[in-house]
């Protein structure tokens, strides 16, 4: 399932309050991330996704939990297919 606006085969638009959850698997290099439009509204993702999330370089409040970590974004942004199951917000 992806919802999100796409730049190109590689990259996806998120919208300035995007709220992503990555769940990271111990012992796995494939994780998931699950992609909302803003982290106060209860709808359902605009995306998921299975891989890894490598870096994160734009204004973002990033906070750790014994899953993985929850990634909220404070600007717009892109999301960008690193490598097979990497990516990367920009």
């Amino acid at each position: 399932m992806n919802h999100l606006l796409e730049i190109d085969d590689r990259s996806w638009r998120l919208p300035n309050h995007a709220h992503l959850v990555v769940y990271e698997r111990e012992g796995s290099e494939r994780g998931l991330l699950t992609i909302y439009d803003c982290g106060a509204t209860q709808g359902p993702p605009k995306a998921q996704l299975l891989g890894t999330l490598e870096s994160v370089d734009v204004d973002a409040v990033i906070e750790p939990n014994p899953t993985g970590r929850t990634v909220s974004l404070r600007e717009a942004a892109t999301l960008e297919r690193a490598d097979e199951d990497r990516y990367r917000i920009a």
